[in-house]
């Protein structure tokens, strides 16, 4: 049932919140929903969505509002507590340090690591992951798992290092179009500026670190904090014994990795094994 705009309890969830506070400002500043429609270059049904906490306020939309109201950072402040509500509380630190960070290395066990993830693979994860979760549940966890690839694109975007176990390119997620899909969005990245992707064959064998999704943030200062994550649990680490062991089983994995050129072509040949007969589904 669609929740009408004086039925909003701005205490009861930041959507609702931002909801609330988009209708304030857009009455403060005497504007029709078709007039705010013209002037952010969104829809007026989608807009109206927002409003009434019916739709999440996906960027870049927080950023138009605040440059149409003259409202400084307050929409995107918003989002970042609305997209928050979507994020297991598990993972609020590293999403913090994803923020401030100078350098992001990661490893994939077995699936594609949220930052290089499309939509259509992330919601076919979110789907099977969650049984049973209805499509705005499963919207608000996409739209927080797109909010964080936002740190690929920043003015200051940190140096990115990921490798990823041949299982994470082989293992078929949501369908062939979805992984053909997936795999061809990791080729451009496999090796630019700022990031490098590295596959890890089969023939490597056991590793130290196979067992989970395993990050390494490192802030401007040179400080590191360990992010591991299992099924349905995930922990934070940064004292030096922990940091130093981390950062030599991930060197080691570097070593044991193709190097990008070899990994693109690993990629490539993946890629042959899924059809691309129709487009992923959204």
């Amino acid at each position: 049932m669609t929740v009408g705009a004086r039925d909003l309890e701005p205490a009861r969830s930041a959507r609702e919140l931002y909801g609330t506070e988009l209708r304030r400002q857009r009455q403060l500043a005497q504007l029709s929903l078709d007039r705010l429609s013209e002037v952010v270059n969104y829809s007026k049904t989608h807009l109206h969505g927002v409003e009434t906490a019916d739709r999440l306020p996906l960027p870049p939309i927080s950023e138009k509002l605040d440059a149409a109201f003259g409202t400084g950072e307050l929409f995107q402040g918003l989002w970042g507590v609305v997209k928050r509500e979507h994020t297991p509380r598990r993972f609020d630190h590293c999403l913090e340090l994803d923020a401030r960070a100078a350098r992001i290395q990661e490893f994939g066990a077995s699936i594609v690591p949220g930052l290089l993830q499309t939509e259509a693979y992330m919601r076919a994860l979110f789907r099977e992951c969650n049984p049973g979760a209805g499509a705005e549940k499963i919207d608000g966890f996409v739209a927080a798992r797109l909010s964080r690839q936002e740190v690929l694109n920043g003015d200051n975007s940190p140096n990115f290092w990921w490798i990823l176990n041949e299982a994470t390119v082989r293992q078929a997620v949501g369908g062939s179009a979805v992984m053909h899909e997936q795999l061809a969005a990791l080729l451009p990245l496999v090796q630019t500026e700022h990031t490098t992707i590295q596959v890890v064959p089969f023939e490597v064998g056991a590793s130290a670190l196979m067992n989970g999704t395993f990050i390494l943030l490192t802030l401007p200062d040179n400080s590191t904090t360990v992010y591991q994550e299992g099924a349905g649990s995930g922990e934070a680490f940064d004292d030096r014994e922990t940091v130093m062991r981390q950062l030599r089983d991930y060197d080691r994995m570097k070593a044991c990795a193709l190097p990008p050129r070899g990994s693109a072509e690993l990629i490539e040949a993946a890629m042959e094994n899924f059809k691309l007969c129709e487009p992923p589904p959204t």
